[in-house]
């Protein structure tokens, strides 16, 4: 095991590091228990750091009098053998740190966000919330998370006092079947896909969702799409804001088709500033397309929420219920391929004309597609409980040389057509590309009554 050396001046950066929900710091008392609980509830959750040696606040106001490692490293034995006795083993490194005029070895451990549910050798559960590390009492919290990993997928749940022939007689699977290739009835495809418990008959979520004409109405939680059209630019619309606000209910089929047309249609009536003059806004439909699928295939059924869709003056938002499962995370999403509902994702595979046909490659298509129109990259963030996946409408192209090539188009540029074009915010943050223009004398200001305007003063070709 590595150990690294630290100037005093980093020791004790870590040593005043607050705890949260990725960090934690432990005596080198702290007890083999102890220890295995807290590594438990961060690989539980989103991984992090946990360094061994390091005294509590409260122990004393100098933070060099809390550096308080061991004097060797085989002190750490009882430490290293706790850990080893997690069920199953959690994904660390280690490394010794030692620092400069402070006393004995700290040991530093990083714990990656895991794709099991670890347990320690009582058998308990244990999840980081914030700063805590909660346990998991109750059988249902226990499931969630399973759920959140990818280890059990709610779309396998049965579901108590609905009908099987809601699936059977669903007009959704008899056309689905009218073009599956080899022939079979209603009954025989539900039955031999999993679609219903054979022991009970009930209807599984992943039926319900494929094939039901309202899944929300018979899924103890939801599985519609909600549409919001927010006019403005601005990261927190207020209420004056909202436009509309729309469901989209039906098999996952219907959704997504209704889905995508209702953001063309949205769409078509919005018109931003381009560098070609005032045009209604457009993105890749691929992008769109790839995106919207992605979100209600790959979403947790076992979140009672809905896709949320926000549509905003210069940015759409797909918000998918579920954090990301297993070992995927924003980092690798481009490189992986996990799907969390597996019979649902092969079973719409399997439609004349699929709205995933091919597989494992939709956002990976979504950034393609936004580089060949000259967008900037989709951003996607996890947050609580949710996977947010926002398609900017801002080129590429530097800020200058969009103003350059809007004055070349347009003959004049204002403060806020340059925002609309750049994406930039901050009026005082537009004038500073029009200042940097005018002082390599490209562009002059205008005044125009109570606003300015810029034209080019330099031919450029």
């Amino acid at each position: 095991m590595l150990t690294r050396a630290l100037n005093k001046d980093e020791a004790i950066v870590l040593i005043c590091r607050p705890e949260s929900h990725f960090f934690d710091k432990k005596s080198a008392k702290v007890s083999g228990a102890s220890l295995q609980k807290l590594v438990v509830a961060l690989a539980n959750a989103d991984g992090g750091d946990v360094l061994i040696g390091i005294e509590d606040d409260k122990v004393d106001e100098l933070p060099e009098k809390r550096w308080r490692g061991l004097s060797s490293i085989e002190e750490f034995n009882g430490h290293l053998q706790a850990l080893h006795e997690i069920l199953p083993q959690v994904p660390v490194s280690m490394e010794f740190l030692v620092a400069k005029d402070l006393p004995g070895f700290v040991l530093s451990i990083e714990i990656d966000k895991s794709p099991q549910v670890h347990q320690t050798p009582s058998k308990e559960v244990f999840l980081r919330k914030g700063a805590q590390s909660l346990p998991l009492k109750n059988p249902d919290h226990l499931i969630a998370l399973k759920f959140a990993k990818g280890l059990a997928s709610f779309e396998d749940a049965a579901v108590a006092n609905v009908p099987a022939e809601i699936i059977v007689e669903s007009e959704e699977l008899h056309s689905f079947l009218s073009d599956f290739s080899p022939k079979t009835d209603a009954l025989n495809f539900t039955v031999n896909e999993n679609l219903i418990d054979l022991k009970t008959w009930d209807p599984k979520v992943c039926g319900l969702v494929l094939f039901s004409p309202n899944p929300s109405a018979v899924i103890p939680t939801r599985s519609g799409v909600r549409i919001t059209r927010y006019e403005t630019k601005e990261d927190d619309p207020e209420r004056d804001n909202l436009a509309f606000s729309e469901s989209v209910e039906g098999p996952a089929y219907q959704i997504i088709q209704n889905s995508v047309n209702r953001i063309t249609a949205i769409m078509s009536d919005i018109s931003i500033w381009t560098v070609d003059g005032l045009k209604k806004v457009s993105y890749p439909p691929e992008a769109i397309w790839e995106i919207v699928v992605n979100a209600i295939i790959h979403r947790d059924y076992s979140v009672a929420d809905d896709v949320h869709i926000r549509i905003f003056d210069n940015r759409i938002e797909v918000q998918s219920p579920g954090r990301l499962p297993g070992f995927v995370t924003i980092e690798n999403i481009l490189d992986v391929r996990y799907s969390r509902n597996k019979q649902i994702v092969r079973t719409l595979s399997r439609y004349k004309t699929p709205p995933n046909k091919d597989m494992g490659e939709g956002l990976n298509t979504a950034f393609k597609k936004m580089k060949e129109w000259k967008l900037k990259d989709p951003t996607i963030e996890e947050a609580q409980n949710t996977v947010v996946v926002t398609i900017p409408h801002t080129p590429l192209a530097k800020p200058e040389e969009l103003v350059i090539e809007f004055i070349k188009k347009n003959e004049k540029i204002t403060n806020k057509q340059g925002r609309e074009l750049t994406g930039i915010k901050s009026e005082n943050a537009m004038k500073n590309v029009f200042y940097s223009l005018r002082d390599e004398k490209i562009i002059e200001m205008i005044p125009k009554g109570n606003k300015t305007e810029w034209i080019l003063i330099k031919k450029i070709d």
